[in-house]
């Protein structure tokens, strides 16, 4: 396996001054591990004036790390931590439905791996570090508006309970980002369970390098899937586990109007994690068809679509493993086949469970997939906002574009066991009163763009951290938007 450049495989040492403090860190960095044809060995490039914005003290300890130790030159990549194997990972991938054999992490870096304090293994990458091997022309950084919108929207949804990336420092460089306009540069550290993508099996599927592809089955099932080792057929036992995760994944986004915009392979986790905050948005208005990258021309991610594409990815996941599905190829297909048409099934038993849960039921009866449909149908028709209208239901109020649904739902809650109170409360802790509004989020962004202030940021970043609950003085955050967000158009930071 050759990449290009090879010369970055050179790690850079220390830089001088770093301290004892930036070596505390305990890293066991179980990909660095793996052959070398899986990733290339690349340092960050540095930058002239670090600074650090946020750094996100709850989840650094939750890593076993103290928030301390994470300073301004940390965080750009200035300082490598003793222990850190920093690399970039190799992945291809379908981007917009076309195959790129070679794609790899042009602007991220794996500084390495740390066990948590629950016995979790994570990911520690900066995310805008500089140019790698795979870079492919690009300048390898980050603009400071894509790395706040990932930092407060990966915080956001995990706040909300759905698996993702997290966020655990924001830092600018002190230096400029080249795109339609010059704007300041940024880092994010990112936290993932791991940065293993359906891109990653693909890139060695293509390359038939079925030694590699055996390593990745084995080392994915050991770090996200233990309870499958010594499964009779592991590959297979992988990809009904990896479809379980994404069904339940993007039923998840759905029950919060979260729309990802960019559902490439090389941007599925096979962790089942939300991963890659680029174009994305949660709806206001509900409207199944709603889009908000400004290059997905023809909706091939809008909201109605992510199911379908997730099943499309995972069929693409699947092709990668038929040499260990079965050693006749028919054989394998017929089987991968069967299990890849069974995921609408999957995708609807999570996406109705948590469509009960938001109309308060905790019975199960045939008709409510219908029910829940023609409440859907009812938002749609008169251009309901998706969160307020949920949130209005679940204390007590009544939705003006709910008046012809609501007798029904009220004859179904008459056949459910639950109290009122017990009902509200159910749906209180689901339906959430604070999502990150666009026209908020750009708020936020043209303030620490344009002025470098990053309390808008912060103040936003407080409000999301309970999403379920009231908070005085937060009402603006509630609001949707005076004008319908059909327009609203978000871009790579690529």
């Amino acid at each position: 396996m050759s990449f290009p450049e090879r010369n970055f495989r050179r790690s850079r040492p220390i830089l001088p001054g770093m301290t004892e403090a930036h070596r505390a860190i305990a890293f066991d960095n179980s990909y660095a591990r793996l052959p070398g044809s899986m990733h290339v060995g690349v340092s960050p490039t540095p930058v002239s004036a670090p600074r650090l914005i946020r750094v996100n003290d709850a989840l650094a300890r939750e890593l076993g790390i103290d928030p301390a130790l994470l300073t301004a030159e940390v965080a750009v990549g200035n300082a490598i931590p003793d222990g850190a194997s920093p690399l970039a990972q190799a992945y291809a991938g379908h981007q917009f439905g076309n195959f790129v054999p070679q794609l790899g992490d042009g602007r991220a870096i794996l500084l390495g791996e740390v066990v948590d304090v629950n016995g979790r293994r994570r990911d520690i990458q900066l995310k805008g570090s500089g140019r790698t091997p795979f870079s492919r022309g690009g300048d390898g950084r980050a603009a400071l508006g894509p790395v706040l919108r990932e930092y407060l929207v990966s915080e956001a949804m995990s706040a909300l309970g759905i698996p993702t990336t997290r966020a655990l420092m924001a830092a600018t460089t002190g230096e400029r980002v080249y795109r339609e306009d010059v704007l300041p540069g940024a880092v994010l550290t990112r936290v993932a369970s791991s940065h293993i993508r359906v891109g990653t099996f693909q890139f060695f599927a293509v390359r038939q390098d079925f030694e590699a592809l055996k390593l990745l089955i084995d080392h994915v099932i050991e770090r996200h899937y233990p309870a499958l080792q010594g499964s009779e057929n592991p590959a297979l036992a992988l990809l009904d586990a990896v479809m379980e995760a994404q069904g339940s994944l993007v039923a998840r986004w759905a029950q919060v109007g979260f729309i990802h915009g960019v559902m490439n392979t090389d941007n599925t986790s096979v962790s089942g994690e939300t991963i890659d905050y680029g174009p994305c948005a949660f709806m206001d208005a509900y409207d199944p068809g709603t889009v908000f990258s400004s290059i997905d021309t023809y909706g091939r991610y809008a909201y109605a679509n992510q199911a379908p594409i997730a099943q499309w990815n995972l069929a693409r996941l699947a092709e990668t493993l038929l040499a260990f599905i079965d050693k006749d190829r028919e054989a394998a297909i017929r089987i991968a086949t069967e299990r890849i048409e069974g995921f609408p099934a999957i995708y609807t038993r999570h996406w109705l469970a948590g469509f009960r849960k938001k109309i308060g039921l905790v019975s199960e009866e045939g008709g409510d997939l219908d029910l829940v449909q023609a409440m859907l149908d009812a938002m749609q028709m008169a251009r309901a906002d998706f969160t307020t209208t949920f949130r209005m239901l679940s204390t007590g109020g009544e939705p003006e574009a709910l008046n012809h649904w609501l007798p029904q739902w009220r004859e179904r809650l008459a056949r459910d066991p639950q109290t009122a109170e017990e009902r509200q409360a159910l749906m209180r802790s689901v339906n959430p009163v604070y999502i990150p509004r666009n026209h908020l989020v750009e708020e936020m962004i043209s303030a620490a763009v344009e002025r470098q202030d990053f309390g808008p940021f912060a103040e936003m970043l407080r409000v999301l951290m309970n999403p379920y609950q009231e908070q005085a003085g937060a009402e603006r955050y509630a609001q949707a938007p005076a004008e319908p967000d059909g327009a609203y158009r978000t871009f790579c930071g690529t």
